[in-house]
């Protein structure tokens, strides 16, 4: 099971008796269960927020690290990544919580539902990726191994652009889905 469905499962697990209760009531189940996705939509984009954050720092460190080592050649690219990091991180959180239109439909389409999993699982994945680049690009930048900055500061760039792409397919099939 995707990362997604165990935030959705997780939350609605969590529900207190009388919320099971009320959620049995005619009109109420579609309600609560509108108000879970938003709520896992909610927790999912913080995380990814918060892990392009700290991604976004280890860059910002080595930044500082090729700097006081006078590696003016790279300089440039990696100012121009960390604007990259800002970029889709605040897009990421600025985002409206649940895209009203796709959370408010009582009844959503298991195959909508199961097309914006895979695009969140996607996201979770390709962001996974990043901050392990990223925090490797710091490491061999603290050591002082400069030779594969250049193509290390090159695959980050791709990586955040990919999940640009990948939020920005999101949008669009949210909006076509409402």
């Amino acid at each position: 099971m995707n990362e997604k469905k165990d935030v959705y499962e997780k939350v609605k697990s969590e529900m207190r008796l009388s919320e099971r209760i009320l959620a049995e009531l005619p009109g109420f189940r579609g309600y609560k269960e509108k108000e879970l996705r938003r709520e896992a939509d909610k927790l999912i984009r913080n995380h990814l927020y918060r892990r392009l954050v700290e991604a976004k720092n280890d860059v910002k460190d080595a930044f500082q690290e090729l700097s006081e080592n006078r590696r003016y050649e790279v300089l440039n690219d990696v100012d121009k990544l960390v604007m990259k990091f800002e970029r889709i991180a605040e897009k990421i959180n600025h985002a409206s919580y649940g895209y009203a239109g796709f959370f408010d439909a009582v009844k959503i389409e298991e195959n909508d539902l199961d097309r914006m999993i895979k695009f969140d699982n996607a996201l979770l994945e390709q962001v996974k990726e990043i901050t392990e680049a990223a925090t490797a690009f710091k490491k061999e930048t603290l050591e002082r191994k400069y030779e594969k900055a250049k193509e290390r500061i090159q695959k980050l760039r791709a990586l955040v652009e990919d999940l640009e792409r990948t939020f920005d397919q999101r949008a669009e099939t949210l909006r076509g889905v409402m």
